[in-house]
């Protein structure tokens, strides 16, 4: 088998999120059908993170497995490699597939892959970005699919000093929609807050995974500070689990972006895959995993 990894964008604006749907129109369902259109042969991806819907991405991994045969059956007569031809092809059978909704799926490129590579289970971390006008002047009728409009001015230096309280392995359960067996345990490398070239908020957090829904619970919690409705204390203590007030609405889904993966060197792949499987648990701090 030849496993392959894409890397690609989307605007999550039309679709029903990542995840196949019965019904509905997702992004992984869009994908895989332009696959099996070129491959003939079902193919099924493993994604880095699936994003709910309204939700984009700027640089999304999947992998997926091809037989020597079907890998011929991409290149074809083309005199280029797999990966190009790959590339090259997914551009047309795309914009079939999405029809009047060409170009909100773009695949940026194809590589041939460890057999190790795991787009789930070998990430490093990965990194989201979220977008606010809190400036009716900023309220931009061409990109309201990616910022969050609020109508009051926030507070980005007490919106900081909140986020930097996320640094660190904690149970985020009050920031998450819980699911059966998995852990809420994570560990977020960096969680920053400021403003764009263009005046918007930007929050911007890098994790090694995230629980459902965990961003846009924190940047409801983080835009509570900015309001100056509550202080970074109440961030803390919710971390703690030692809150016991009302928990914000989430943020809504449009102003969020994946940003991007990444990934070990090729020699480390089966021992980060391994740690990643592996259920954390408070104990194990920063060394668990985060299924």
């Amino acid at each position: 088998m030849i496993r392959i990894a894409l890397t690609l964008g989307y605007d999550g604006t039309e679709f029903h999120g990542w995840a196949r749907q019965p019904g509905l129109r997702t992004v992984q369902e869009t994908l895989e059908d332009a696959l099996e259109m070129i491959v003939r042969a079902p193919v099924r991806v493993v994604v880095a993170g699936r994003t709910d819907a309204g939700v984009h991405a700027r640089h999304q991994v999947v992998h997926f497995d091809l037989t020597e045969e079907q890998a011929g059956r991409v290149i074809g007569r083309s005199p280029d490699g797999l990966e190009a031809a790959l590339v090259r092809r997914l551009d047309g059978t795309l914009a079939r597939v999405l029809g009047s909704l060409r170009g909100s799926v773009v695949v940026q490129r194809a590589a041939q892959a460890h057999p190790a590579f795991d787009a789930r289970f070998s990430a490093l971390d990965r990194t989201y970005s979220y977008r606010i006008a809190d400036d009716r002047s900023a309220w931009d009728p061409v990109s309201r699919h990616t910022a969050w409009w609020v109508p009051e001015r926030l507070d980005i230096d007490a919106m900081a000093s909140a986020a930097r309280l996320l640094a660190g392995v904690h149970d985020f359960a009050s920031f998450c929609k819980p699911r059966e067996g998995a852990t809420t345990i994570r560990g977020v490398t960096s969680a920053a807050v400021g403003r764009g070239a263009d005046g918007l908020v930007q929050v911007r957090i890098t994790a090694d995974a995230f629980c459902h829904h965990m961003i846009r619970m924190i940047v409801a919690a983080l835009a509570v500070v900015g309001r100056g409705e509550s202080g970074p204390e109440r961030i803390a203590a919710r971390l703690a689990g030692q809150w016991q007030g009302p928990v914000p609405a989430m943020a809504p889904p449009h102003g969020l972006v994946l940003e991007g993966i990444s990934y070990p060197p090729d020699a480390e792949l089966a021992a980060r895959n391994a740690v990643t499987r592996a259920l954390r648990t408070p104990d194990l701090g920063g060394s668990g995993g985060v299924r």
